[in-house]
């Protein structure tokens, strides 16, 4: 599944090159996971004016509404001058006067979704219960804290939550409490002032890590130009499972969370 470091770098991908551009024409494949919203003609005529993310969406900002974008566990975007006939998985096209912007989704757990603007009931209920940005400055070490000592679910649970900082999915949460030297199982709440301003830090410099080397590609997973992600190749537990920890050579153990698979290290990361 596309995590926050999937969904930036493709933002970055094709923001610039999408910017100013006028849609021509919107082509809708098989249904998505939520409605459009709107008629895809009331589109037509309107000009991208920036290309956001919050959390795992992608917000295409027009000079009238907002499109939410969202790549579900299989989904990806492309854009280019020219795209060839629609296939099987290729479910949305936004025609533009810059290219073509097309979501291709095999598994149609993905969405686009027009509203009025951020404000609009449909945008506030996908994203009113978004916790705070990992890589802005609003990521306060204190106030993460403080949130983590509300929690009593175990601290990997809490991150994929969403609600206290958003984006920290399956693998980066992995990688990061590795980073940290604390075990996914431990209770949020139990996590001291100085263990969770490592794990501030941790989380941030993985998440930025990732982004620069083009996030990860386990499956299928490329940016809007068609490039794969490199990652994976320099996880520190992620899908290691009975391989030798990086640093301590004990072998890397596999646990169930919540119907996820998580990896850590039981010598480098404590209770």
């Amino acid at each position: 599944m596309p995590e926050l470091p999937e969904v930036e770098v493709t933002r970055l991908s094709f923001a610039d090159r999408i910017v100013g551009a006028r849609v021509q024409a919107v082509r809708m494949g098989k249904p998505l996971r939520w409605p459009l919203g709107c008629d895809p003609q009331a589109l037509v005529g309107r000009t991208v004016r920036a290309v956001r993310r919050r959390g795992k969406y992608l917000l295409l900002d027009l000079d009238e509404g907002v499109l939410l974008l969202h790549l579900g566990m299989s989904g990806s975007l492309r854009f280019d001058a020219a795209m060839p006939e629609a296939a099987l998985h290729d479910h949305f096209d936004l025609v533009t006067s810059r290219g073509v912007l097309r979501l291709n989704d095999p598994r149609r757990f993905g969405a686009v979704v027009h509203c009025a603007g951020e404000a609009a009931p449909e945008a506030v209920k996908l994203l009113g219960g978004l916790g705070v940005e990992p890589l802005d400055e609003g990521f306060d070490p204190a106030a993460f804290h403080a949130a983590l000592k509300k929690r009593k679910a175990p601290i990997k649970q809490v991150l994929l939550a969403g609600d206290v900082v958003v984006g920290v999915g399956n693998i980066y949460a992995s990688e990061a409490l590795f980073l940290a030297g604390i075990r996914p199982t431990l209770p949020a709440a139990r996590i001291s002032r100085p263990r969770a301003a490592r794990l501030h830090a941790a989380i941030r410099e993985v998440l930025a890590r990732a982004v620069a080397k083009g996030g990860s590609t386990l499956r299928d997973f490329s940016n809007a130009d068609g490039q794969a992600g490199y990652f994976q190749l320099e996880a520190m537990v992620y899908d290691r499972a009975g391989e030798p920890c990086r640093v301590c050579k004990t072998p890397i153990r596999m646990i169930r969370q919540g119907q996820r698979a998580t990896y850590y290290c039981p010598h480098c990361q404590k209770n």
